[in-house]
């Protein structure tokens, strides 16, 4: 008698894993995203005068707030170790076929400072547009107690929203995709789609920048196979955000 241990890997398969990979991960957080945006649009006031707060206090005891938040970081990153334990069903290494590596630290470099300048400066603008239109929620990126572990922390929750959703919603899903015959155009759509419904909590505007920011980071690479230098621009954008609206003055980010 014959033990199948391994057998093909078929596109339901596939499917079902994405799918539950998902669930997870950033599909999970789009569904909460559509029922915030909801529950937002069916309050009283206007969008405009709701808060969506990012980074907040778990307690308000100093000590186990700061426990809360780094099992938060830490808990939030196991799905991108998930993917990629899955991605080692397919040949070669998950790292090199993501470009999750550091054999080319400078140009990963280079290219994530030129994308966060490529991103980040339009993207203020219609964040702008979209704050006076009354589209998005009042943002608050960084709602943390006046502590000493505050600034650390928003750089590391930086970092994992980063390593999170370039991995997942770019390198893993594009991967996955493009294994099951999705046409590129889908690919790149699905991808901008998940990326800004889950940003939906903030507003439309939030929801269109976000979107399109997915339809860049798709692009950049199906073309050169790299998530780091993604990694690095997103990084680089929600430090600025974090970091600089805890330590700038208030009244700098009236017009969020």
């Amino acid at each position: 008698m014959t033990v199948e241990l391994t057998r093909p890997v078929s596109r339901r398969l596939l499917g079902t894993e994405t799918l539950l990979v998902l669930g997870l991960s950033l599909g999970q957080s789009a569904i909460y995203a559509v029922v915030s945006i909801i529950a937002k649009l069916t309050a009283d006031g206007p969008l405009s005068k709701q808060t969506a707060s990012l980074n907040t206090s778990a307690s308000a005891r100093p000590w186990l707030d700061l426990t809360y938040q780094l099992l938060g970081i830490v808990f939030a990153l196991l799905p991108v170790l998930l993917a990629v334990h899955l991605l080692t069903r397919d040949p070669g290494d998950p790292a090199r076929t993501l470009g999750l590596d550091a054999r080319r630290p400078g140009q990963d470099v280079a290219r994530g400072a030129g994308l966060a300048a490529l991103i980040g400066l339009p993207g203020l603008a219609l964040f702008w547009v979209a704050a006076h239109l009354g589209l998005n929620a009042t943002l608050v990126p960084a709602a943390l107690p006046d502590v000493w572990w505050a600034v650390p922390v928003l750089i590391l929750a930086a970092v994992q929203n980063a390593v999170l959703e370039e991995v997942i919603v770019v390198g893993y899903l594009v991967t996955r995709l493009r294994q099951l015959q999705w046409r590129l155009a889908a690919i790149i759509a699905a991808s901008a789609l998940l990326r800004g419904s889950y940003h939906l909590y903030q507003g439309f505007g939030a929801f269109v920048g976000n979107a399109i920011m997915g339809v860049v980071f798709s692009l950049f690479y199906l073309r050169t196979r790299r998530v780091m230098p993604l990694i690095i621009a997103h990084t680089v954008l929600d430090v600025f955000a974090f970091v600089g609206y805890a330590l700038l003055p208030r009244e700098w980010f009236d017009w969020l």
